[in-house]
């Protein structure tokens, strides 16, 4: 259908471009940004005017639950709440039952995907069959099913052998490698951040080392393999800065953090609240205003919900003995923009480490608006709030933000031009 959007300031981080034009799509993609092409007539018009207009936004770390952890969430119900958050291309994990470790797991997901029609799904594989650290899965055959990148996750290798030889069959393929540095032993049995909030409450803590021990391993392996390198969830000032360190050594690597981490600290956890029981863990006040900082320079490229959905009973235990994990892919857009209400970031600095910023990361066809790219995009009112809960499409309930008021809202996302959420 050709659409045309009429009056929206246009935010484009890639390229810059920051007017307010007319956008007009054509199958499925747009055809001119400003004036209508020669002959061009819109079956649809769309009133933008007082509205933003920026790519649709791309997250990498979604997890759909599906298959095996329906009671959580679906392919279905998940993808529609990224839509609701703006949302038009998210990767997801390998933690699905089965593991997603063969290419049929990937063309199960895959194809609930494009039966759902939310969002542009991609998968991210196992690094190791099972995510048990030792035997490699398929790389290749999940390459070619569709996966763009592979991870074992918060699951340890067996050993540094296995993980330096995974790393050099992966470099070998141009495949990226996506680490979330936690060193096992150092974290076992830990559930917050090490330091005076987890003494007071008596929670077993986390040390920042878990996080740059493993760390510091995974760069000396990248720079020896040559690998492509992504690193996820970062979450100590300490890791920033390595990051930081090893990207002007010129190492191929980039980093994400949860957008969470931006906002919480472990004082939140002075109420025993199971909902800002992650992993890896909030940390101190001075690791978050680091870690703005390192998305500021851009050292951390990408901002990700690490949306983690969980049925109401995974969070009624004790503290300790509840699953980790936030729901939050619904409200990514209005509660990224909470930093630059609060002057942290600028809009268009925002809007990059949303969508062109993890886009490279993972080297994926999306985040951007221009003539010739698919039309996926969001649109929506800076000036507007939201009231999270009021319309809740995922099936978790686990998110700390419920009953807030945040600053803007998603009017529409479109998916190659088609309507995809409308508020």
């Amino acid at each position: 259908m050709k659409t045309s959007i009429h009056g929206a300031r246009l935010i484009d981080p890639a390229s810059r471009l920051d007017q307010t034009c007319d956008i007009h799509i054509d199958a499925g993609r747009i055809v001119a940004l400003g004036d209508a092409p020669h002959g061009f007539v819109a079956e649809q018009q769309i009133a933008a005017h007082g509205l933003i207009a920026a790519p649709g936004l791309v997250d990498l770390a979604v997890s759909l639950r599906e298959p095996g952890y329906t009671r959580k969430g679906s392919v279905a119900s998940e993808t529609r709440a990224a839509a609701a958050g703006g949302v038009t291309s998210l990767c997801c994990p390998p933690l699905t039952r089965p593991v997603l470790d063969t290419p049929a797991v990937a063309e199960v997901i895959l194809d609930r995907a494009r039966d759902a029609g939310s969002a542009r799904v991609f998968p991210i594989g196992a690094l190791t069959r099972g995510l048990d650290g030792e035997q490699l899965a398929e790389l290749v055959a999940l390459r070619d099913a569709g996966c763009v990148a592979f991870t074992n996750g918060l699951a340890p290798m067996r050993n540094n052998r296995a993980l330096r030889r995974a790393l050099e069959y992966a470099a070998t393929f141009d495949l990226t490698v996506v680490f979330t540095p936690q060193d096992a032993d150092l974290a076992e049995g830990g559930m917050a951040h090490e330091g005076a909030t987890a003494s007071f409450l008596g929670l077993s803590g986390i040390p920042e080392s878990a996080e740059t021990v493993a760390l510091a391993r995974d760069l000396l392996l990248v720079e020896q393999s040559g690998v492509r390198a992504h690193f996820s969830q970062i979450t100590s000032a300490r890791g920033a800065q390595m990051i930081a360190e090893a990207q002007a050594r010129g190492l191929p690597v980039s980093a994400d953090v949860a957008l969470y981490q931006l906002i919480l600290t472990d004082e939140a956890l002075s109420g025993f609240s199971s909902l800002y029981h992650v992993q890896p863990p909030l940390r101190s006040r001075a690791d978050r205003d680091a870690l703005r900082e390192a998305v500021k320079s851009g050292v951390i490229g990408a901002i990700a919900s690490h949306h983690q959905p969980h049925e109401a009973d995974a969070k009624l235990a004790p503290f300790a003995a509840t699953e980790p994990g936030i729901a939050s892919v619904e409200i990514l857009l209005p509660l990224a923009l909470t930093l630059v209400e609060d002057g942290l970031l600028d809009l268009p600095t925002l809007l990059a480490r949303l969508t062109c910023g993890p886009a490279d990361a993972l080297r994926l066809p999306a985040g951007r608006l221009a003539p010739g790219e698919r039309a996926d995009l969001v649109l929506f009112d800076p000036r507007a709030q939201t009231l999270v809960g009021e319309h809740w499409h995922s099936r978790g309930s686990n998110c700390p933000f419920n009953g807030h008021c945040l600053p803007g809202a998603v009017r529409q996302t479109l998916l190659g031009g088609r309507s995809t959420h409308q508020g």
